[in-house]
Parts: C-alpha cells; sequence; structure tokens
C-alpha cells in the first residue's frame, strides 16, 4: 500500500487491491475483499463477489449502504435487475434480500454503514455483520491459510 504524505495533513490511502484476499462467506459463492474499516468500527468497505444464483438472505440495515455493480447483475426482492454500472442505497431499517443473476459473477463495490443483521423466521436476527466480525473474519480466513493479514486501515 502506498500512502501520500501532504505536510501534517490527513494522508491519501492508495491500497493495493490485488495484494487484498477474496474472504469466502458462511455462503458458498460469496466472497468479500475488504477494502476499509472505517474508524470506530462504525462500517466497512469492501468487494462483494457472489457466483449467479446465489442468494443475498433476507437482511435489514442498521446504516446507510451502498453499493455499485462493477460487473454481473443482480435481482433485487422487487424484481428490479441493477446490472453492471448500477447503483443502490439502501436506508437505515431497510429490510430486503436479492439474488446474483446472469452469466457471470456479480462484483459490487459496497459501503456499508453500522451493522447487517440477517433475519429468520418470525423476524428474528439469526446472524450480524459488522465492522467488527469482517475484521476477525479477514485474520481468521488469512491465520488458516499461513499468510500475512493485510491492514486495509493503513
Amino acid at each position: 500500500m502506498q500512502t501520500m504524505t501532504t505536510r501534517g495533513r490527513p494522508r491519501t490511502s492508495v491500497p493495493d487491491i490485488d495484494a487484498l484476499p477474496w474472504v469466502p462467506a458462511g455462503t458458498p459463492g460469496k466472497w468479500s475483499r475488504p477494502l476499509r474499516f472505517l474508524p470506530g468500527d462504525r462500517g466497512f468497505v469492501e468487494l462483494l463477489r457472489m457466483e449467479p444464483g446465489v442468494l443475498m438472505p433476507p437482511h435489514r440495515h442498521t446504516g446507510d449502504v451502498h453499493a455499485w455493480n462493477l460487473s454481473g447483475s443482480r435481482q433485487l426482492d422487487t424484481g428490479e435487475v441493477i446490472g453492471p454500472g448500477g447503483y443502490t442505497y439502501e436506508p437505515p431499517g431497510n429490510v430486503d434480500w436479492w439474488r446474483a443473476v446472469g452469466d457471470e459473477p456479480l462484483v459490487a463495490l459496497v459501503v456499508v454503514m453500522g451493522t447487517v443483521e440477517f433475519i429468520g423466521t418470525h423476524q428474528t436476527v439469526i446472524a450480524r455483520v459488522d465492522a467488527r466480525s469482517q475484521r476477525e473474519a479477514l485474520r481468521a480466513w488469512c491465520s488458516a491459510q499461513g499468510i500475512a493479514v493485510p491492514d486495509p486501515d493503513r
């Protein structure tokens, strides 16, 4: 990663994206590449990759979420298809689900503020994902692979 110095001002961070690993999620066909964990664990920035047909199950956002499709497509629970170059904003409290569709993997740049709560039957929260859990998933996966844990925060 290259850091730009600017005489006492905050620095621009330029990570080597290709050096950051794709971390598999608990769902087969889904991976994340953490790009940044925001200070105070208030959110995270990642590349999300999903194979066609993989479902992002029902979930609720406690903060804002911005997603920009870089390649591939996804079909929202409304039936709308978001293709390459498409952008979605999901406000706090939004509950939705969607599926990667088409012939190529979906890759999206996602900015998540707060927590993503995965919803089970009777609207119960069955899992939570936030900056802390994503950072721990990165550490655990790298350790299991015997590779150095990158620090996207630098």
